[in-house]
């Protein structure tokens, strides 16, 4: 696969022809809905085998089979010529495929109201290949120790269709939100504790989930422990039935960060009791705060290290968003909150405001600035294929288990494109 950004003046017809391409494919797959109305910076997925590369002032043979990855002998075989061979600026290259490595990837898909919708039934089945894991969102644990469950509908003939593991997940969510109260409740009390698992495992065997997944936050700092104890008697009941055991850590760069958010979360601990975690690595822009890329590629990264130093390379699954925000400017705190958006969104926006994109190299996101019909300024970031590669490169880089989405039903759908191109995805 190629990522080619759209520069000004440039039509779909000339990119398809400078990628041996067709205009047709390129529609297709990066569902574009107006191909006549490119956006300059828009970045585009090329569905090609392999890529090419134009030579640059400074290029030689080698530094460009060493920018690939591919040996210098390799590179002048296909391109038939010699590997001593002067390059002119301007020569086009065929860079080979290299080979995939195999990774797991989760999906949350969160179902709204008494149903699944058909439109979340619909994109779930068109990504769930894709997967390793099905997580619908949530269980969320009642004070008694019953379960209060979220629709499924047909979500686990889906999962089972496409050889997916469906994915239990498990809340502490009391009127919409993440309770400490709930969670003390739970942690410190057996009884209610027992009652809990019980219904967990009943729950699990009805609908045929295969991995139990504790997203407990905003937890006191003093049950870590308790939550810790708690999670090795979870994995001493779950594991005769031959089920996984995750967790959903925040994203923690000490062992000793202060926070509600993150000081009950034990990494070292999560790292030795459970399968695997899933670290939620996004969230630096949100809808409440100023406006900020959502995953910055520097903050992910430190996470990411620093969890390495916690427990294997092996349970680490990387958080990845599947949406942006548009903010209203001026940012004030409390103000007005950021819309969601997608991906294809943010393209429509761009492109319905002739607002040129722009990508931050440093956060490695796209972003970009308008003025709505009523006069007022706009900031948004969101995902690309730039931003989304970045982030393949870094699982590949640390050699982690793989990359966990929140959250489904989003239109991205560059995203799964090369979500193939790079990883074979591992079934279970």
């Amino acid at each position: 696969m190629q990522i080619h950004v759209v520069q000004q003046g440039q039509t779909l017809r000339g990119i398809a022809d400078a990628y041996s391409t067709t205009v047709e494919e390129i529609v297709r797959v990066n569902e574009i809905p107006s191909p006549t109305a490119l956006v300059v910076g828009q970045a585009l997925v090329i569905p090609i085998i392999g890529r090419f590369y134009w030579v640059q002032p400074g290029d030689s043979l080698w530094s460009i089979a060493r920018r690939f990855n591919i040996s210098l002998q390799q590179l002048a075989q296909v391109n038939r010529i010699s590997p001593t061979q002067p390059l002119s600026v301007g020569l086009r290259l065929y860079i080979p495929p290299t080979p995939k490595r195999t990774a797991e990837v989760n999906g949350y898909v969160e179902p709204r109201g008494d149903v699944v919708s058909e439109e979340i039934k619909e994109k779930v089945r068109d990504v769930a290949p894709y997967l390793t894991y099905l997580a619908p969102f949530s269980f969320q644990i009642q004070r008694n120790g019953t379960l209060k469950e979220p629709p499924l509908n047909n979500l686990p003939s889906i999962a089972q269709a496409n050889n997916v593991t469906l994915m239990m997940v498990v809340t502490n969510i009391e009127n919409d939100q993440f309770s400490d109260e709930l969670g003390r409740i739970v942690l410190t009390n057996q009884e209610i504790q027992n009652r809990l698992l019980d219904n967990i495992v009943a729950t699990a065997k009805k609908y045929g989930f295969r991995d139990i997944h504790f997203d407990m936050e905003y937890l006191r700092p003093e049950d870590r422990e308790a939550y810790n104890a708690f999670l090795r008697k979870a994995k001493n009941r779950f594991q005769p039935e031959g089920w996984l055991l995750s967790t959903a850590l925040a994203p923690k760069t000490s062992a000793t960060q202060k926070g509600r958010w993150y000081e009950a979360h034990d990494y070292r601990a999560h790292g030795e009791i459970v399968d695997f975690v899933v670290i939620m690595t996004y969230e630096w822009g949100y809808s409440g705060g100023p406006p900020l890329p959502v995953s910055p590629i520097g903050p992910v990264r430190q996470v990411l290290t620093y969890a390495l130093t916690e427990m294997p390379a092996s349970k680490i699954m990387m958080g990845q968003n599947l949406y942006g925000y548009d903010w209203t400017l001026p940012y004030t705190p409390g103000g007005e909150y950021a819309k969601a958006i997608s991906p294809q969104r943010a393209i429509q926006i761009a492109s319905r405001y002739n607002a040129a994109i722009e990508y931050d190299t440093k956060a490695q996101a796209p972003h970009f600035n308008y003025r709505d019909e009523n006069g007022k300024a706009h900031k948004v970031w969101f995902e690309d294929a730039r931003s989304i590669q970045a982030k393949f490169n870094l699982v590949k880089e640390l050699g982690i288990r793989g990359i966990s989405y929140w959250k489904l039903a989003i239109d991205f759908p560059q995203n799964w494109l090369l979500l193939t191109d790079n990883f074979n995805i591992h079934k279970r």
